[in-house]
């Protein structure tokens, strides 16, 4: 059916506009339509980094990727702990640790962005990259929790410190709330299940 509409579309342009013209806006339309249809993946998408600049998630395609909501005055902030741990353990692995600092839940994230990069730093010696803090939820959510949403609802973070792990093509493939520690040994299994071979 939608063969039958393009074949019909080309005919009215080569009508109207000439053979060389029709052509050329049937290709454009054919890029369209693929562009369209393309899967999105976590890689479409890019944040911020708190040290200023792009971060594309396209730029750890290959790496596995635990991104985390995080806050700097919650009482899952320790968890930063276990988060260095595992970066520094599996970063020859191909594992990224990705902190998304956000200020959606009670109010627990600094408004500063030198604030949240100090307080990382200095309390739990943070290594691995952190973006500036940005919504995960609701309307104004970042691109890429709104993408997250289209997953399933389970999958959208309803507290600080909610885990993804992303595979190595950009598909969110497992999460955890915030009550499942970092390494604890469903997260290490499932790291561990999706680290580049």
């Amino acid at each position: 059916m939608a063969g039958h509409r393009l074949i019909v579309r080309y005919r009215r342009l080569v009508a109207r506009f000439g053979a060389l013209a029709a052509m050329a806006a049937m290709m454009e339309m054919v890029v369209l339509h693929a562009a369209k249809a393309a899967p999105v993946t976590a890689h479409d998408f890019t944040f911020e980094s708190i040290d200023g600049g792009a971060l594309p998630l396209s730029d750890f395609a290959g790496s596995t990727v635990l991104l985390v909501n995080t806050a700097s005055l919650c009482g899952f902030t320790p968890q930063y702990k276990a988060l260095q741990s595992l970066y520094d353990k599996y970063r020859g692995r191909g594992l990224v640790v990705l902190g998304v600092p956000s200020d959606d839940f009670g109010g627990q994230e600094y408004d500063s962005t030198a604030r949240i990069k100090q307080f990382c730093e200095i309390n739990y010696g943070i290594t691995f990259p952190i973006t500036e803090p940005v919504q995960v939820k609701g309307g104004d959510a970042h691109p890429y929790y709104q993408w997250v949403a289209t997953q399933g609802r389970m999958k959208v973070p309803r507290w600080n410190f909610y885990k993804h792990v992303i595979d190595p093509n950009g598909q969110l493939v497992e999460w955890f709330a915030s009550t499942s520690a970092p390494d604890s040994r469903k997260v290490i299994d499932a790291i561990e299940a999706h680290l580049p071979r």
